[in-house]
């Protein structure tokens, strides 16, 4: 007899809504004591409801948290949009942050922009690599000071895959992820991680390539009966997760996400 089994489900952070001021302040009078700004408003939001819905592997954060990355760097300009002098770190507000999340779930995983998605420009070093070792030495330090706060580890979400950023910063720990990687970008992700995050659309392409880059796991973004289907038909089970990033309605999103990751067998 057919049995109908589930799948592993991954998230790859959420974009939450600006809450407005009275939700806002109704949220700040419940978490006093901690880092309680709109920062830590919309991280609770995203992971809430990842948390209700059984996301076997929760990830806060999303493009949001660029605020709070500009705000812990050194050596930008005063309206924190370019690098004026030696890049250094004040991690404090972050781990703030991870401790918040940690309490919440251990070992959640948090995501943040991309070092470049950031949208600093340099008119200090003058140098692209030099630039590069900067930002990405900067995020070693904020992420490590985060995971050492009990987070388990970065999603670095991405429009383009920088090879320098991804070959400084990809790892066990830190896993780049592009919403909707074209081909070349799915190469380079596909060189450095043994693990790719692709909607249904580009699974063939993953497929294509399967033969040159290495897959131990294969994450079907917002995935559907076809996708699975055709991913299954690749791979074992335990090689294929269903993930999502949220940036709507994040409530139903991950109640229909973990419905949707079943197999039947």
């Amino acid at each position: 007899m057919a049995k109908i089994l589930p799948l592993a489900t991954r998230a790859f952070g959420a974009e939450p809504v600006v809450p407005d001021i009275t939700e806002l302040a109704g949220w700040v009078a419940d978490h006093r004591g901690t880092t309680a700004d709109l920062q830590g408003f919309r991280l609770d939001v995203s992971l809430a409801p990842q948390l209700d819905s059984g996301i076997m592997f929760p990830c806060a954060g999303g493009l949001f948290c660029r605020g709070r990355i500009l705000e812990s760097l050194t050596g930008l300009s005063d309206d924190r949009q370019s690098a004026v002098g030696e890049i250094d770190v004040d991690p404090g507000a972050l781990t703030g942050d991870a401790l918040m999340l940690a309490a919440q779930r251990k070992e959640v995983w948090c995501a943040l922009p991309a070092p470049r998605t950031l949208g600093i420009t340099d008119t200090y070093y003058g140098d692209d690599d030099e630039w590069c070792d900067a930002l990405t030495g900067a995020y070693r330090t904020l992420m490590r000071a985060m995971r050492d706060a009990g987070i388990g580890g970065h999603v670095l979400i991405c429009d383009t895959v920088e090879e320098t950023e991804i070959s400084a910063l990809a790892g066990k720990k830190v896993f780049f992820f592009a919403p909707a990687p074209e081909r070349e970008n799915l190469l380079t992700l596909m060189e450095y991680q043994r693990q790719v995050a692709v909607g249904n659309t580009m699974l063939e392409t993953v497929f294509d390539l399967a033969g040159e880059y290495e897959i131990h796991r294969l994450i079907v973004t917002d995935p559907d009966d076809d996708g699975l289907r055709l991913a299954l038909s690749h791979l074992d089970p335990d090689q294929v997760i269903a993930g999502g990033y949220c940036t709507d309605a994040c409530n139903t999103y991950w109640k229909e996400l973990v419905k949707n990751a079943v197999y039947v067998k």
